[in-house]
């Protein structure tokens, strides 16, 4: 237990250098293997973790911990943050009603650092009872990843973004299997002020910022999520518009609500199960998001993108929502399949329009073949009910 300064004038970093303090992280973790992982662990030796041992990052730190080439690791009971209520350039691009800019132009720079965690090329790692909070930047900035899992991770109210799946780099793609357990990803986009974690400041793409909960470039991998909550983030929820195959996406027993823009967006094989949607777009306008950045892409709920040959399931979930359309898909062929079976689907009134009604489902630009059966659509605009379904 206790608390770890991460920069520059922390213990063992005397060769950092005060001109360059970016540079100033840990070394990446070394790897292991698969059947001795190295483990970095704040968990007490029962292997129960009361209380995370807390890392902050500091002196505008690029990174808190370090993952760039590591593999066959295991990071779990840290608490990842900095001490500063700053975002990098916040409101750059835009207005806001309170600017917390982060001081990049001359030193001291303050108790703050970009990113909670950097991975890259990095293969078999669990992150696990990891509180990842506060950064300037991003929660995690992450691609060119195999077979990681996250169980129990909370990734909560970092400047721009919560995961960023882009290295900027020409290939961030990820493969094998992406797991999901239990996580929150939620506030991202928006500024958490030291100490007392209080959420304000929030920004988006008319002020010059980001904001998704959890977003890639183009990747393949299995992406499992189950349990997760993703809530409150400036954009989009879960944003996996950019799976490519063999790329598949599995949702289950989830919680999606209070994003910017959609709450989920996918491409591709998808499958959506037992799990609670709700559109509510604007509701970020009473943590200083601009109007101009309220229910990004029209806000549907959900919007998926088809491919040939592939399966969209979505089954027993309950959406609802204040955008153009709870459901939403666009494209396909076909062979390109849609099926909306058993899910409650429940309309309101616009962001925009307290006179116009979301739409229940919409087939956008396409020739897929669509079955809906036995779902319940109440108060959505349009007067057809699909044969199969109920419309009370």
């Amino acid at each position: 237990p206790g608390s770890y300064r991460m920069g520059l004038a922390a213990p063992g970093a005397a060769a950092c250098s005060a001109d360059w303090p970016w540079d100033c992280h840990m070394s990446a973790v070394p790897s292991g293997t698969a059947v001795k992982p190295t483990r970095i662990s704040g968990a007490n030796a029962a292997g129960a973790c009361p209380s995370k041992p807390e890392l902050w990052g500091t002196e505008r730190a690029a990174r808190v911990m370090n993952l760039d080439g590591s593999s066959h690791v295991e990071i779990s009971c840290l608490e990842i943050t900095d001490r500063s209520s700053c975002v990098e350039q916040h409101c750059h691009g835009g207005e806001c009603p309170e600017v917390v800019r982060c001081q990049r132009e001359q030193a001291p720079f303050g108790d703050w650092s970009g990113t909670g965690i950097y991975a890259r090329d990095s293969t078999a790692v669990v992150l696990r009872d990891l509180d990842v909070h506060g950064m300037a930047l991003r929660g995690i900035h992450a691609g060119r990843l195999r077979d990681w899992q996250l169980e129990r991770v909370r990734i909560v109210g970092n400047g721009w973004s919560g995961w960023d799946g882009d290295l900027g780099e020409d290939d961030s793609a990820n493969a094998g299997s992406m797991r999901f357990v239990e996580v929150e990803i939620a506030w991202n986009g928006c500024a958490e002020r030291y100490p007392d974690r209080e959420i304000f400041g929030c920004w988006g793409q008319s002020s010059g910022g980001y904001g998704d909960g959890l977003g890639t470039a183009e990747t393949a991998g299995d992406w499992h999520f189950d349990r997760v909550r993703i809530h409150h983030n400036v954009s989009d929820g879960l944003d996996m518009l950019y799976l490519r195959p063999p790329a598949t996406l599995q949702v289950r027993n989830s919680s999606f609500h209070g994003n910017g823009g959609n709450q989920l967006k996918a491409s591709g094989a998808v499958t959506v199960s037992g799990s609670r949607i709700d559109g509510n777009c604007a509701v970020l306008a009473a943590h200083g998001l601009a109007g101009a950045d309220h229910c990004r892409a029209g806000g549907n709920s959900v919007a998926i993108v088809l491919w040939p040959a592939h399966r969209v399931l979505l089954a027993d979930n309950q959406v609802s929502g204040q955008g153009d359309c709870l459901v939403v898909v666009d494209g396909g062929v076909p062979s390109s399949l849609v099926e909306l079976q058993g899910n409650r689907l429940t309309g309101a009134p616009t962001w925009n329009n307290p006179r116009r009604q979301t739409c229940g489902f919409y087939a956008h630009n396409g020739a897929a073949s669509v079955q809906l059966r036995d779902n319940e659509f109440r108060s959505v605009r349009g007067a057809q009910c699909p044969g199969g379904n109920r419309c009370p």
